[in-house]
């Protein structure tokens, strides 16, 4: 079939776009291709990049053209394998990048034990600019008259494949080898390689992350075998998506930072150790920046007199899982439900290093959130999720394979309970030190807020917390001191009770809304004589309609939310959080901390709190682990240790968010 030769508008369209890309690069602050137009954007920078898909216009246009006049999609375009390549690639490092950071499967062979911040997130926020670059370099090459096209290449030539190695092995690797160790001397370092060298943890994303001229170098050596296989004409289409495809796995692969390779394979076969690199290898170079310069193979290092001695034993530790440490304080979540179960380090990272929202990204792949929660029913056990480090100890979040609504199922309360219980008993015989349970892994019908694990279990050496003590002190200490009433609801559960009780000693009226009046007294018995007064029990809503502070532990409808008073502030410890129906009024959020400044490693948003904030109960166990407090935080809260708690959150560098 002929080949449908691009129009000259429509080679000029798309030979514009890659010249003004790189143009604009040249021109931008600093040094020419020293960064990427946008890098002084700012805030605006992700923004910025997001429009940068704009300049895939022409592609599509062309696609979209000649599918209307066929009838069918072009195969014989190039501007369509560009497109569905960018597809590809962008799923290689996305894949590469969720193994990567699935710490159930990876933990123990991770290569720097250290965390990805925010910042380096931040940094690597455009890591896809490598992709883009080089597509738009690849459609003004597929798009010159010099070029074949699609239809008159064949799908497989052997040929090309053993050509494009040959080149590959002989051309790019020394090649880009003395390129890399150039830009390691003198002011060629700090003005194009030290900010991919600024990572300090290497992810997949990490491999893309770089300088304009970084991506060029990149670029010429994955391109110059597919050069020579075509211009001895044994190109194919087949070899342009495998070579590609195969730049880009052994890229992630070199910087996962988890050791992939067996050490036994080099210890089998020697020589393997110079034909391809390992991510402990990589990961020597990043650090310490003196050794390891290849592109994929160490025969160059070798050759060179730059390969790190260390490179095999350290890989052989790393896979032996010497690396790994046992955590000091765990935080026991589960899922909330199937959409916020893909705010997880491991799916998206630019959602999960924000708070939680229902993002469109997230929505196509429901189906597959959804099957998973299916599967996790069946034949799942509680896993890693997250962890950073915190004055020199490891705190690791785990999460019960569960989901809010299960919770709420009779017949899956045992389960639920069992799956709590071994997560405990995993933790006590690796040595935890504090397990804290969260959200309804402490739920006072299912458990007891921890107490049937205590009493069941009476030897644990680890400590079991609900962190409830402190989440009462936030509360509490958001009430402004000159408040003499407040209104209660959820007034006889866990937390209304220590509320009620600490209020009505610092005799303050509260207004316990509750039908039982058994329940009210029994913890009315509970105050001090002379503060009993101060505990009130009401019935209906009505009866806070001149009071401004309302404590909200149960669920408001608007037509309750009504009954307050204009200029009402909403404190609460409901979860999910009220809605604000009220624009009259002002709704407190969720009781929560935000960690210490000297946290490491953190990374990733708590469900809805903004970054370095998390839940107040979170917070409690961390102040728990800090302290080194022997007891276990189980059951009723402590009233006469709010304070004691509250101070020691704020010694250790909490602050209230």
């Amino acid at each position: 079939m002929a080949r449908r030769r691009s129009s000259p508008l429509q080679r000029c369209a798309t030979a514009a776009a890659c010249s003004e890309f790189i143009r604009l690069a040249g021109q931008a602050m600093g040094s020419p291709l020293a960064s990427w137009p946008w890098a002084s954007l700012g805030s605006y920078k992700a923004r910025a990049n997001n429009y940068i898909y704009l300049l895939y216009g022409p592609l599509v246009a062309k696609v979209a053209h000649a599918w209307r006049e066929t009838g069918s999609l072009p195969l014989d375009s190039w501007c369509l394998h560009l497109l569905l390549l960018l597809a590809l690639r962008s799923l290689t490092f996305q894949l590469w990048f969720s193994y990567a950071n699935m710490l159930f499967f990876t933990r123990r062979r991770r290569v720097v034990k250290d965390g990805v911040d925010f910042r380096q997130i931040d940094a690597e926020w455009d890591w896809d600019n490598l992709v883009i670059l080089q597509t738009l370099i690849a459609a003004m090459v597929a798009n010159s008259p010099v070029f074949p096209g699609a239809a008159e290449l064949r799908a497989w030539d052997p040929r090309g494949w053993a050509l494009a190695l040959l080149l590959h092995v002989t051309l790019s690797e020394p090649a880009f080898y003395w390129a890399h160790r150039a830009l390691h001397r003198g002011p060629l370092f700090s003005q194009y390689h030290a900010k991919h060298h600024s990572s300090p943890v290497t992810q997949p994303l990490t491999a893309a992350f770089g300088t304009p001229l970084e991506a060029l170098i990149l670029t010429a050596a994955m391109a110059a075998p597919l050069a020579g296989a075509f211009a001895a004409g044994a190109g194919s289409v087949s070899l342009v998506y495998g070579h590609v495809l195969l730049f880009d796995y052994l890229r992630c692969m070199g910087y996962s930072n988890v050791e992939v390779i067996s050490h036994k394979a080099f210890a089998a076969v020697p020589a393997l150790r110079y034909l391809v690199y390992t991510p402990t290898y990589l990961s020597l170079h990043h650090r310490e920046k003196d050794s390891n310069f290849c592109l994929f193979m160490p025969l160059y290092d070798a050759l060179g007199g730059t390969i790190n001695a260390r490179s095999w034993e350290l890989q052989k530790e790393v896979d032996q899982g010497m690396n790994d440490r046992v955590p000091d304080f765990v935080f026991l979540v589960h899922v909330v439900d199937v959409v916020s179960s893909m705010h997880v380090p491991f799916a998206f990272r630019s959602c999960s290093s924000l708070p939680f929202a229902t993002r469109l990204v997230m929505l196509p792949f429901w189906p597959l959130a959804f099957a998973f929660m299916i599967l996790q029913w069946f034949c799942s056990k509680t896993f890693t999720v997250s962890f950073y480090y915190l004055r020199g100890r490891l705190h690791q979040t785990w999460s019960v394979p569960r989901y809010g609504f299960q919770y709420f199922i009779p017949s899956a309360k045992k389960g639920i309970n069992r799956q709590i219980e071994l997560a405990i008993l995993r933790a006590d015989k690796m040595g935890v030190k504090v397990i804290s349970l969260a959200a309804l892994n402490k739920n006072e019908a299912l458990n007891g807020g921890g107490t049937l694990f205590v009493s069941k279990h009476p030897n644990l050496r680890v400590r079991v917390v609900h962190g409830n003590t402190l989440t009462a002190a936030v509360i509490l200490n958001e009430i402004p001191s000159n408040v003499k009433e407040v209104f209660l609801t959820g007034a006889t559960s866990k937390l209304g009770r220590a509320i009620a009780l600490y209020l009505c000693r610092k005799k303050i009226r509260v207004l316990m809304l509750t039908l039982s009046t058994e329940r009210f007294l029994k913890i009315q018995r509970e105050a001090p004589a002379e503060f009993q007064q101060y505990l009130v029990q009401v019935t209906k809503y009505q009866a806070a309609q001149s009071c401004k502070t309302w404590i909200v532990g149960k669920w408001l409808s608007l037509r309750e939310q009504r009954w307050a008073p204009a200029g009402t502030h909403f404190h609460q410890f409901v979860v999910p959080p009220i809605i604000g129906f009220r624009r009259d009024c002002t709704y407190g959020k969720l009781a929560a901390m935000r960690l210490p400044k000297d946290v490491e490693g953190l990374g990733s948003c708590e469900y809805t709190m903004e970054r370095g904030v998390v839940h107040a109960c979170h917070a409690g166990g961390v102040v728990h682990c800090l302290e080194g407090w022997e007891h276990h935080e189980v059951g009723a809260i402590d009233v006469d240790r709010i304070d004691v708690v509250w101070k020691a959150a704020l010694r250790h560098g909490l602050t209230p968010a």
